[in-house]
């Protein structure tokens, strides 16, 4: 990856369609996604790179502009109705999204934006159109992945639809760059997507490490009004088919019958996706496997709060069937909290097995069960895992981050003005072709030759 201080970006358009930057973790589409752009965001601002993020308008009362930080703008974009539509639906909306964020481009001089980073392959859909108009480079993050999700699907969700996998594909082509968050990412971009190995980056993401930290668990407890001498293994995320919160529930339930009290369960976060046509599946769940008693569930928290929880968990668990990276097992792990994972995606970058926490072969009950048993069986074993968590998680921080998109971009300036100085080359040696005729034709490829260096 080139790095070169002349080329680093004054300013990036960075393009969130389906969820914004500010909206809560854990609800709606509203993930780790959000958490990411925000973060890095901040970051690139405080090393001198402007950021405008633009993402869709839910709400009538969102102003045009929001501040974010300083340096760091939110353009909520008005494209189709305010509410009522989820990620399925917005491939209708990308022509009017688009068409408001190149006419913003449009009001300014030309060459404000160095560079276009996407997240998701919505976003990346309108910044092919974009950096073709601005002329400049495209960075894409995909975060998700429809033949990896489809590859792995939960019991009762819903496979991406195949437009979906074709427009990643177009969006990969396209982009200067890729931004992956681990090597099992990058990976899977060339295997599935047949991306070039060259173009792509590999960059962990972080964690607000000033945020979360080990703190008092009892006053955590109290704080968040659980019991203070009660085991407690926390689920935070949105709750669907593909974040797994059923399989805890479930494995909690095979303990439980083994040893009544033995714990009890926290899910904090709300119904997403999938999981919203039948939003109260995981309480009847908990109800029908005589549990709910041992059952705790909460909203979706605010950071402030977030941190609580993971200080107020033994231990946390991320069950999902797939992964690309695993913010909150980053969180939890900085919280000094271990962390029970499916040995999936990023998961396994995330977590390191049977030091910070452990790692799942699978989603089979009886293994999760077998695995929640065997770590509270033993408490300082836990205590231990904790202190290695939260030493495993300092090597994830957003500074590294973004040091390391920063890195991304330089190189995507540097490679697409090479590239622009070549075709220009090229346009200008066809034109002297053209004035000087067939005989001309020879002196026209020397000149080309000592210019580029390429033997055409």
């Amino acid at each position: 990856m080139s790095q070169r201080p002349d080329v680093r970006p004054r300013r990036i358009a960075v393009l969130s369609v389906h969820t914004s930057p500010l909206a809560q973790p854990g609800t709606g589409d509203a993930g780790g996604m959000n958490v990411y752009v925000l973060q890095t965001a901040r970051q690139l601002a405080a090393r001198g790179t402007e950021v405008e993020i633009f993402t869709r308008a839910t709400s009538s009362h969102l102003p045009p502009v929001q501040q974010a930080a300083p340096g760091v703008l939110v353009r909520n974009v008005v494209a189709g109705p305010f509410e009522g539509l989820d990620k399925y639906d917005l491939p209708t909306q990308l022509c009017p999204f688009a068409a408001e964020v190149l006419r913003e481009e449009a009001r300014q001089q030309p060459g404000y934006y160095d560079l276009i980073h996407s997240h998701y392959w919505l976003s990346g859909q309108v910044g092919w159109l974009a950096k073709e108009r601005w002329r400049v480079p495209l960075v894409h993050t995909a975060h998700t992945l429809a033949a990896v999700k489809n590859a792995a699907l939960a019991a009762g969700d819903l496979p991406e639809p195949k437009t979906r996998e074709i427009g990643e594909k177009q969006v990969i082509e396209q982009s200067d760059r890729l931004v992956a968050n681990t090597a099992d990412e990058a990976a899977q971009l060339v295997d599935l997507y047949a991306a070039a190995p060259g173009r792509i980056d590999i960059v962990p993401p972080g964690a607000d490490l000033t945020r979360y930290s080990p703190g008092a668990k009892a006053a955590a407890r109290a704080e968040l009004g659980l019991p203070v001498h009660e085991k407690i293994v926390a689920f935070v995320g949105r709750i669907q088919p593909l974040k797994a919160p059923d399989v805890l529930v479930a494995a909690a339930a095979e303990v439980l019958r083994r040893d009544p009290g033995a714990l009890r369960v926290l899910i904090v976060g709300g119904p997403s996706g999938t999981g919203l046509e039948r939003p109260d599946a995981l309480i009847e769940l908990a109800r029908a496997l005589g549990i709910a008693d041992s059952v705790t569930f909460l909203p979706p928290q605010p950071p402030d709060r977030l941190v609580q929880v993971y200080r107020a968990a033994d231990l946390v668990a991320v069950p999902s069937y797939n992964e690309s990276f695993g913010l909150v097992a980053i969180e939890a792990q900085a919280s000094g909290t271990p962390v029970l994972a499916a040995d999936v995606g990023g998961l396994g970058t995330a977590v390191r097995d049977g030091e910070s926490g452990l790692l799942v072969p699978g989603h089979r009950i009886p293994d999760w069960a077998d695995a929640l048993t065997y770590l509270f069986a033993d408490p300082e074993r836990l205590r231990r895992m904790g202190r290695r968590a939260e030493a495993h998680a300092a090597n994830f921080s957003w500074a590294h981050t973004a040091d390391g998109l920063l890195a991304s971009y330089s190189a995507a300036i540097d490679s697409y003005r090479v590239d622009h100085d070549l075709s220009r080359a090229l346009g200008e040696r066809v034109s002297l072709e053209r004035a000087l005729g067939e005989g001309g034709q020879a002196r026209s490829r020397a000149l080309w030759r000592r210019r580029t260096g390429v033997r055409q």
